[in-house]
């Protein structure tokens, strides 16, 4: 495949992808939504300074949630 390299503002790439067909719009899309959906999981991992999620913290956190629903009421069966 042949690379090619473009400079052009934002707002030509945005109207670039006016031009785009269906199909390709939601290449693009797929595309997108898999590289955001990577760096919002980094993004998390980062802010919880662990690459791990421990079953643990899990347990805990779904408790106290649990109690919170508890003492106000809003328990679903």
């Amino acid at each position: 495949m042949e690379t090619l390299q473009l400079n052009i503002e934002k707002n030509q790439f945005f109207s670039l992808l006016q031009t785009l067909s269906v199909a390709d719009k939601l290449e693009m899309y797929r595309v997108l939504k898999k590289s955001l959906l990577c760096d919002q999981m980094e993004n998390l991992l980062n802010t919880l300074e662990s690459n791990e999620l421990m079953m643990e913290d899990i347990t805990d956190t779904l408790e106290e949630v649990r109690q919170e629903r508890y003492k106000t009421g809003k328990q679903y069966v």
